[in-house]
């Protein structure tokens, strides 16, 4: 894809940052399955850039973690060895946020002074800097939420809300690079294409948020098998637990039931929008990325069946990995075909 000579360095700087999303995403994923993000106490937003400098500095780092519910209940016989392994990953996390905050901020500032961001691009630049500062926010609650003497984890509700408030930012960021670097002839009006996408975005966030659920909840162990679930179709244990909102949302078997399900359900308007797309003109740039989707899609299920099947003691980490990259890679797709069909507008609307 070529780009505007007069954008070319604001659109490179866009999908970096696009990039750093993804990684932070990724990294966020295993920070929750390694059990890593209240391994630190508390928010120190430039010492906590540097990790403890010295033995000391890291026992009282670990003392700190034992004071909480997940140290006392969980890992008591966690080592300094193994809260250094924990105290990795969620520092990583929270320092790849810094750094992202620096590559957006710093460059920003430099392409408001040499005129290379137009006017109009302005609000749309103050409104992504307002939902990257929130996703940070969030975060942050999220964590403090589980520094008590109750919870052994985050809420898993609350980490729903984190990861699809980055999955927004992430999708924002798409947008207007798309914005951009895509010129107005390769838009296409096609109504029909765009309905379908839509209510595809809208049955995948809903997905996203149920893989979300079986992270927090290590809901994979309810279910190990597959095509079926235990042995069955509609496995037992299901809607056992009170009202049907907590049923939905904290039973194990049954938010597993529901993560399985709607995967198949997307399968039906991927494959009917794919084929709607083949009769498009064939040179067209919406008819030569038709196939992202469906292969994304189909990427995504396989690495899910083996996530599962691969579940015995533990969570197998880089199939659940890589089937949480992929989710992504299959929301950018359809944001990316719903930008190409959506008919010409104005450039910044």
């Amino acid at each position: 894809m070529s780009l505007p000579k007069n954008n070319r360095s604001v659109v490179i700087w866009l999908y970096v940052g696009l990039v750093m999303i993804m990684i932070q995403v990724v990294i966020g994923g295993i920070t929750r399955l390694t059990g890593s993000g209240l391994s630190i106490t508390e928010w120190k937003p430039i010492l906590g850039a540097f990790p403890p400098m010295n033995e000391q500095a890291w026992l009282d780092a670990f003392n700190k973690y034992k004071e909480i519910a997940q140290f006392k209940h969980l890992n008591s016989h966690f080592s300094l060895s193994d809260f250094k392994f924990i105290f990795f990953w969620e520092w990583l996390h929270r320092d790849w946020a810094r750094l992202m905050g620096l590559v957006f901020i710093f460059p920003f500032i430099y392409f408001l002074i040499s005129k290379k961001i137009q006017p109009n691009m302005v609000k749309p630049m103050i409104m992504l800097f307002l939902l990257g500062g929130l996703q940070g926010a969030i975060g942050w609650i999220m964590v403090q939420s589980g520094l008590n003497d109750e919870n052994l984890y985050v809420s898993h509700i609350r980490l729903a809300i984190h990861f699809i408030s980055a999955l927004i930012l992430l999708c924002y960021v798409f947008w207007f690079a798309l914005k951009l670097s895509i010129s107005e002839n390769q838009i296409l009006h096609v109504p029909e294409l765009k309905k379908i996408n839509v209510w595809l975005l809208v049955l995948l966030t809903f997905q996203l948020v149920y893989g979300a659920f079986m992270a927090g909840l290590h809901a994979a162990f309810a279910a190990i098998t597959w095509p079926d679930i235990n042995g069955m179709l509609w496995p037992t244990g299901m809607f056992s637990q009170g009202s049907f909102l907590e049923d939905i949302t904290h039973n194990l078997i049954t938010v597993q039931f529901i993560h399985r399900g709607l995967a198949y359900i997307i399968c039906v308007p991927v494959i009917i929008w794919v084929l709607k797309a083949q009769k498009l003109a064939p040179g067209t740039l919406l008819h030569k990325v038709s196939f992202l989707p469906v292969l994304f899609l189909v990427v995504q299920i396989l690495l899910g069946v083996l996530t599962v099947l691969n579940t015995a003691t533990e969570i197998p980490l880089i199939y659940a990995i890589l089937h949480q990259f992929v989710g992504m890679l299959f929301l950018l797709s359809l944001v990316y075909t719903l930008f190409l069909s959506r008919g010409k507008l104005s450039r910044f609307r």
